[in-house]
Order: structure tokens, then C-alpha cells, then sequence
């Protein structure tokens, strides 16, 4: 596990997160408390800010970035994720926004400006275009993502038990690791507080 800072900024992380030892986490970042970060996830805040709410997973082979300031985005835009939010393998998050408990499928791309709103679920595979506001309590599938159909109250229900459960797994995987090898717990020179 790698967390380093970038210029001035080191990242925040909070209390019983899980940062797998293959994961990259650098600059600008905020992890809310019981976060956790899978194998091979790289989190680059370096020309913005990242903030990851309390419970959200970041599961295996995603990246997540930013967009700098410029004249063609004045004051840059940043990637906030809200609270329990499931965010499956391999998945690309790019300056957006997710409000809390949303699924956002395997492989699926979300783009700068992007609006995700609570309990919102995106199919594996999609493509939020940029600047795309969606509405919450729905499926949206496809490239570009369309809108589906409502979720069921089980399915509603489902966001919540997912984010719980990879919050057990990540206490399983922390309990099964030693804590020097891993960076877990209090670090000040690699940022962990």
C-alpha cells in the first residue's frame, strides 16, 4: 500500500479503514471512516480534491481522478463520493459526483461533471457521459446510460447490505494481516491518521 502526498496536501484517513497493500493513494484525498480500498485501486488527488464517504468501497482495479483548473474548467472539478457507496471492479470514476449508497456496476465509466444521486444503481459496463445529471431511485444502463426502470424497495434495501458487508469484510481482511506490513492504523509519515 502506497499513500504519499503531493505538494503541500497529504491524504486524510479516517478510523478502520482498509487500504489493501497494493493500493495507491495520493494528494488531496479523504477517506470517511470504515472505507475501504481493494487490490489495485489507484486514487489520485493531485490537481483536485477526492472525498470518499464513511462505509464506501472502492473494489479491485478502479481509478479514480480529477480535473485541474483551466479555461476550459474554471477552478477544476473534484471526485465526491457520498456515504456507502459500492463501487465494483475495474470501474473508472472521473471528476464526478455519486451521492450516497449507489452501486456503480463492474467497468463502468463515469465522467467529469457527471451527477449520481443517492441510491442510484449504474449496470456494469456503463458510460455516465460528462456533465450528465441523473435521477436517483432508478437502474440506469448502457453507453450512454439510460434510464431503466425504478428500484425495488428490496432493491433499495440491497445498497445498504452490500456496503455493509463489505465493511465485515474488511474488518476480516484487517484482523487477518499484520498491521505492520499492511500500514494500517497510526502512520504520521505516511499521512495515516
Amino acid at each position: 500500500m502506497s499513500v504519499r502526498g503531493f505538494g503541500p496536501w497529504q491524504p486524510q484517513i479516517g478510523a478502520d479503514v482498509y487500504l489493501d497493500p497494493t493500493a495507491l493513494v495520493i494528494g488531496r484525498v479523504v477517506l470517511g471512516a470504515e472505507v475501504s480500498v481493494w487490490p489495485y485501486v489507484v486514487i489520485r488527488g493531485d490537481v483536485n480534491r477526492i472525498e470518499i464517504g464513511a462505509r464506501s468501497n472502492i473494489q479491485d482495479g478502479s481509478v479514480l481522478h480529477v480535473t485541474h483548473d483551466s479555461v476550459y474548467q474554471p477552478g477544476g472539478l473534484p471526485l465526491l463520493i457520498g456515504e456507502e457507496v459500492t463501487v465494483g471492479h475495474q470501474v473508472t470514476l472521473h471528476a464526478c459526483t455519486l451521492g450516497s449508497r449507489c452501486l456503480i456496476g463492474m467497468g463502468s465509466i463515469i465522467l467529469d461533471g457527471a451527477n449520481v444521486p443517492e441510491g442510484t444503481w449504474i449496470a456494469a459496463g456503463s458510460l455516465v457521459p460528462p456533465h450528465k445529471s441523473l435521477e436517483g431511485g432508478y437502474l440506469w444502463q448502457g453507453r450512454p446510460a439510460v434510464r431503466v426502470r425504478p428500484l425495488s424497495d428490496s432493491e433499495q434495501d440491497y445498497l445498504k447490505y452490500l456496503a455493509d458487508q463489505y465493511v465485515k469484510l474488511a474488518q476480516q481482511y484487517q484482523e487477518g494481516l499484520d498491521v505492520g506490513e499492511t500500514g494500517l492504523g497510526t502512520n504520521a509519515s505516511s499521512g495515516v491518521i
